[in-house]
């Protein structure tokens, strides 16, 4: 199938939904169930983009490791999250944690490719 028809279908069916709420805006009353399960899309569709690519950075199957720094940087977020509650403290603290865990792993890299290197000559 062509990817720019899917892309752009995919487009206007998005637009057309968020025209149609707009447009009706007040009008349309969500049942109270109905919000409260809406409520938690965003919540989902968030955990569905970020659990893979930190379980699962390769998509090679799963990498429980301390060498994965996306499981690394993520833990390390959660507990941040966890004993702070602030946001930006939590952003910060996984990233730094990120960071320093690909930091760590180029150097292990770097230090297994000089050993093989000196073996090799």
């Amino acid at each position: 199938m062509n990817f720019t028809l899917m892309i752009a279908g995919m487009a206007l069916i998005t637009v057309f939904i968020k025209a149609v709420i707009f447009i009706l805006g007040e009008r349309v009353v969500l049942p109270p169930l109905l919000r409260q399960a809406l409520s938690f899309v965003p919540v989902t569709v968030l955990t569905a983009i970020i659990v893979p690519m930190v379980l699962a950075p390769h998509g090679r199957g799963l990498e429980f490791s301390w060498r994965n720094p996306q499981l690394v940087g993520a833990v390390a977020a959660v507990l941040a999250c966890v004993a702070t509650r602030q946001q930006l403290l939590t952003i910060a603290v996984g990233l730094l944690v990120f960071r320093l865990a690909v930091w760590r792993a180029g150097l292990i890299l770097e230090s297994a490719v000089d050993r093989l290197l000196a073996s090799i000559s």
